[in-house]
């Protein structure tokens, strides 16, 4: 209570960004210990197998290729591409000039411009491999859109969806479907439907709707009052090395989805404050909810978006109103499938016996459990070890103080937990590289709390840790 009474108190002098850049602060060596600490565990993570001589089964072929783990992937060098050139031009054009433009743009030009380099960034990455670097992912038999293209009666297949979940069903659904609930299916059927019938074009639409994610971001920061942390925020989250993912990756979508709905949120609980009208409060709340929701309907993984919704709230000075008519909306996506057949809560214990079948019973949680970390840390990039571990430092600091609740500090926090929940669960075993993406623009969030130095320097790590990756490896998503 002391601390809300605070947070209050403070809000009405104007808490900014800037009193939680840490210039000031005496935690120089935080940075340096999360950055050295993040490179040592990806490279224990990738050496520690391959030492021991330990099968960690990243992929289940792992006999057939080089593998290289943590990551589900494999050593395929693709030394030049038709995306090679640009991706290069837009990682120099991006440290050179990128914090200068994100300081200086109209907010709607930020928006616009973070949008577009962060669609060019992926396309270029993914374009490395040619023609096949948008397409391969979903011409995978196991994805969803081989069972989008068969899926001409939706009732039908909902009805029959939790019976088709095991793994000794006859006509047992793809590992993909299988895996998550049917609102991952019906977006692909709806693109099937609107047209985008083949893998190619698919694949274009799922990367527009993810590089929406990032704007979304700094919408949900500048709603909550950290206009300033977005903008040095802005050029990591355009340029970040989860792009090789996001990119015609379903769950690059999820993360554009989870933005959105946080983004509602935030402007349902700040609009009060901006004198917008009961209607308008209303209406964000149940945006956010059905949008929310539908994650929840497109991964089992998702209900954990709650630690981060939650996070939105308390940054937003303690405004819980927008909570209850939020969860109901979201309880209502969730429960609306009930009459077509689907039940969120019987298919996932479905779902836990056919993942404990398959290959994660072979996936040793001695590693994964920590391994996962690397793989969060080769897919966001190293720099997120260093901004967490400012982040920390700066919340114990500032502990009894207003300031601990800043969007900067309180956002990363709540994607840290969400992460360190899912990887204890033991529900993910490897992969996280992709399932774990609508968390990873969250905890990007933290490289705005870094000193100057250590962004002008730290955007570069990152796109080198990109190009680096997606030239070296085959990366599977």
């Amino acid at each position: 209570m002391v601390v809300l009474r605070g947070v209050r108190s403070a809000y009405c002098r104007g808490v900014t960004a800037t009193e939680v850049a840490p210039e000031a602060a005496p935690q120089a060596r935080a940075p340096w210990v999360g950055l050295v600490g993040g490179l040592l565990l990806v490279v224990v993570s990738m050496t520690l197998p391959r030492l021991l001589d330990w099968q960690v089964y990243a992929r289940a072929d792992p006999e057939e290729h080089g593998t290289v783990e943590p990551l589900h992937g494999f050593w395929d060098p693709q030394w030049f591409g038709p995306g090679t050139v640009p991706a290069l031009l837009l990682a120099v054009a991006g440290v050179v000039w990128g914090p200068r433009l994100a300081a200086r743009l109209p907010w709607r030009g930020l928006l616009l411009t973070t949008y577009a380099v962060g669609l060019a960034w992926m396309l270029s990455l993914a374009l490395t491999d040619g023609r096949d670097g948008v397409s391969h992912v979903l011409a995978n038999p196991y994805e969803y859109f081989d069972t989008a293209l068969a899926t001409d009666d939706v009732p039908a297949a909902l009805r029959e969806y939790v019976e088709r979940i095991p793994r000794d069903h006859p006509d047992n659904w793809p590992t993909h479907v299988a895996g998550h609930p049917p609102g991952a299916l019906l977006v692909f059927v709806a693109m099937v439907r609107l047209g985008l019938d083949t893998t190619w074009t698919a694949g274009l639409a799922v990367t527009v709707l993810a590089a929406l994610a990032a704007p979304l971001v700094l919408v949900t920061l500048r709603a909550l009052d950290a206009e300033a942390a977005a903008r040095r925020a802005a050029p990591f989250l355009a340029l970040s090395p989860a792009a090789i993912f996001m990119c015609v990756s379903a769950d690059g979508m999820f993360a554009a989805f989870a933005a959105g709905g946080l983004a509602a949120l935030a402007l349902a609980a700040t609009a009060r404050r901006r004198g917008r009208s009961s209607a308008v409060l209303l209406g964000w709340s149940v945006l956010a909810g059905l949008v929310l929701g539908w994650c929840v309907m497109s991964s089992y993984g998702l209900p954990l978006l709650g630690l981060l919704a939650l996070a939105v709230l308390l940054a937003a000075r303690g405004s819980w109103w927008p909570l209850p008519v939020a969860a109901a909306a979201a309880l209502a996506v969730v429960v609306s499938f009930v009459p077509f057949g689907y039940s969120w809560f019987e298919a996932y214990p479905v779902l836990k016996d056919r993942y404990w079948d398959g290959l994660a019973s072979d996936r040793p949680g001695t590693y994964w459990t920590w391994g996962n970390l690397g793989a969060l840390l080769l897919s966001g990039g190293p720099l997120l070890a260093a901004g967490v571990a400012t982040v920390l430092v700066l919340l114990w600091q500032r502990r009894r103080t207003a300031s601990a609740l800043h969007p900067a500090l309180v956002l990363p926090l709540a994607a840290l937990l969400t992460v360190l929940v899912a990887t204890a669960s033991q529900m993910s075993r490897a992969e996280v590289e992709r399932i774990w993406l609508p968390f990873i623009p969250w905890l990007t969030v933290s490289v705005a709390v870094l000193p100057p130095r250590w962004r002008a320097w730290g955007l570069g790590l990152q796109v080198l840790a990109a190009l680096v990756v997606e030239t070296l490896l085959y990366t599977s998503w």
